[in-house]
């Protein structure tokens, strides 16, 4: 159907030119015509009349054919439009060629400078007052040779456009990848932030919160405490004179968790060759006294003495006289530690583990107070309960201290465990007073010369720089920082046989180095009674394990 009305139309056009034609021919014959019959028919005095008339006839066909031309359009025209619309398009195509390069990020680059000229040259070319005058010409009055100086320049304007294009298209698919590519890292990092945010709090989350066996096994033990009163308290009775003995090895562990402070206590008996000469002072909360006598009453470790107290029986850790205490009274650092939203504990994980409560409880500063809470001994041996023992440890009590308050085993190499990673050397106290250099140790094995502490007055020191920190510009909370603090210049190192660290986040630590050891220590989030502890070195801690007792067989602990 298409093609018949196309053929309908041109034969339309063609009868229409015809029939034009044939009129044409006909009123110049009818001119002629006329002509002759002027010349039969008038006199020779008529000639001049005569010629006028050929004349207006002549005069006639010549504008008939001029009005039939002027119908017909200009072959020049169409071809300036033609142009002009060349050079716009390849200007429009070379914008976009330079604001891809910007997309790209290639502002200095030579392709950028060189389509944005190409650009400008076309505006300039078309801008030009001789072929704006050009366009605005009508049919009858363009300027030729103008004509084909503008099409020379524009073609030379598109050949290098053209040209420009095919050497830029390789390499703007490159770099579109590389922006891809740019794009999808980038895209993948924020991902793995996020993750890692999200595992590092999941991960604090499984450290710190209790097993079910665990939290059976002190409800169990709580109820036998209750039923039993007599059998387990101390209340009424007189204290044994080993519990203040200088000449006995005396040990003091501070936990809340009854089968890890079990655990360090039944470790360092089996280790040790005289265990009746061993006195274990375990100190805990209220909450958890029941079930820790129970525990720690219910065996003989071999004869070792064993006194198990609050800390809240010594009257003298109050708010008034211990700086942490003072401090947990202000509004500020509660909400810090126990506003519970995970948008908050999330969105810094480097301090992430800083919010645990933990780090402001009371057993973890009462390592500051040891002359205080017995002052009868001149030696004590400090104890985390996420440690082993695997030696007899009576070789410390030998040790020359050299005037000394701390034993502790170092643990700076390179760079690492600095006293600057631990403290804000840009306060001006603490760069005042420290080397940012100096080498950091560990807390979990450290051996006390409570004579010497009480002659450096290191708990006044403690409660001097505690107090400065109150809004946590010295260091970020934890036991630590203040301890580097309180005993810098007053340590001794110990040879690192004596503590082996990592067990609990460090997987490559070799057996030959544990075995050797004389206490291991899991220190980290993969505590040996959690299921996410590490399985090669588990061991190492349950079989210090009492699964003879029979609520630890109740509560399916291990399993």
């Amino acid at each position: 159907m298409a093609k018949r009305s196309a053929r309908s139309g041109t034969g339309l056009m063609a009868m229409t030119v015809g029939a034009f034609n044939f009129r044409l021919l006909s009123a110049i014959i009818v001119a002629l015509t006329l002509f002759t019959l002027s010349l039969l028919f008038t006199s020779h005095s008529d000639y001049s009349s005569i010629r006028e008339g050929y004349s207006a006839g002549l005069t006639g066909v010549e504008s008939i054919r001029r009005s039939v031309l002027a119908l017909k359009s200009d072959p020049l025209k169409p071809r300036v439009d033609q142009i002009k619309k060349q050079a716009d398009d390849h200007r429009m195509l070379a914008l976009a060629y330079a604001s891809y390069a910007r997309k790209l990020k290639l502002e200095n680059s030579k392709m950028l400078r060189i389509f944005a000229d190409l650009s400008r040259n076309y505006s300039d070319l078309l801008n030009k007052p001789s072929y704006r005058a050009l366009f605005e010409s009508d049919s009858m009055s363009i300027n030729e040779l103008l004509l084909r100086q503008f099409e020379k320049e524009v073609k030379e304007r598109i050949k290098a456009t053209r040209q420009m294009i095919a050497e830029a298209k390789e390499s703007f698919d490159n770099q579109l990848k590389i922006q891809k590519l740019k794009d999808t890292i980038f895209a993948t990092n924020e991902q793995l932030t996020k993750a890692k945010k999200q595992g590092a709090f999941s991960s604090l989350i499984a450290a710190k919160s209790i097993p079910k066996s665990l939290n059976c096994l002190a409800m169990r033990l709580m109820e036998e405490r209750i039923a039993h009163p007599e059998k387990y308290s101390d209340e009424g009775k007189a204290l044994p004179p080993e519990l203040e003995d200088p000449k006995l090895y005396h040990y003091a562990i501070f936990s809340d968790n009854v089968i890890a402070a079990s655990v360090v206590v039944n470790s360092a008996v089996k280790n040790a060759k005289e265990p009746w000469k061993h006195v274990f002072h375990v100190v805990t909360d209220k909450m958890n006294l029941g079930a820790m006598q129970v525990m720690l009453k219910m065996k003989d470790y071999n004869g070792a003495h064993i006194e198990v107290k609050a800390f809240e029986d010594y009257k003298f850790l109050n708010s008034s006289y211990v700086p942490v205490l003072k401090q947990l009274e202000s509004a500020k650092l509660q909400q810090f530690y126990f506003e519970n939203k995970l948008e908050n504990a999330t969105k810094d994980t480097t301090n992430m583990k800083f919010r645990n409560p933990k780090y402001l409880s009371m057993l973890n500063h009462l390592r500051f107070y040891l002359p205080e809470m017995y002052p009868k001994l001149h030696r004590i041996l400090f104890l985390d309960d996420d440690i082993v023992v695997q030696k007899d440890l009576t070789g410390l009590w030998r040790i020359d201290m050299d005037g000394k308050v701390n034993g502790a085993v170092e643990t700076c190499f390179g760079s690492f465990h600095r006293y600057a990673q631990y403290m804000n050397f840009s306060h001006p106290l603490i760069k005042a007073k420290f080397n940012p250099n100096a080498c950091a140790w560990a807390y979990g094995m450290n051996f006390f010369d409570l004579d010497a502490w009480r002659r450096e007055k290191c708990t006044e020191q403690y409660h001097y720089w505690q107090s400065l920190n109150e809004n946590r510009t010295l260091w970020k909370l934890g036991t630590l920082p203040p301890g580097l603090i309180t005993f810098y210049s007053t340590t001794k190192p110990l040879d690192k046989s004596w503590h082996v660290l990592g067990l609990g986040y460090n997987p490559s630590i070799s057996m030959e180095e544990i075995n050797n050891a004389a206490v291991v220590h899991f220190n980290g989030n993969m505590k040996p009674w959690l299921d996410i502890a590490m399985s090669q070195f588990k061991p190492l801690w349950t079989k210090y394990v009492d699964y003879e007792n029979e609520y630890v067989q109740a509560c399916n602990f291990g399993l």
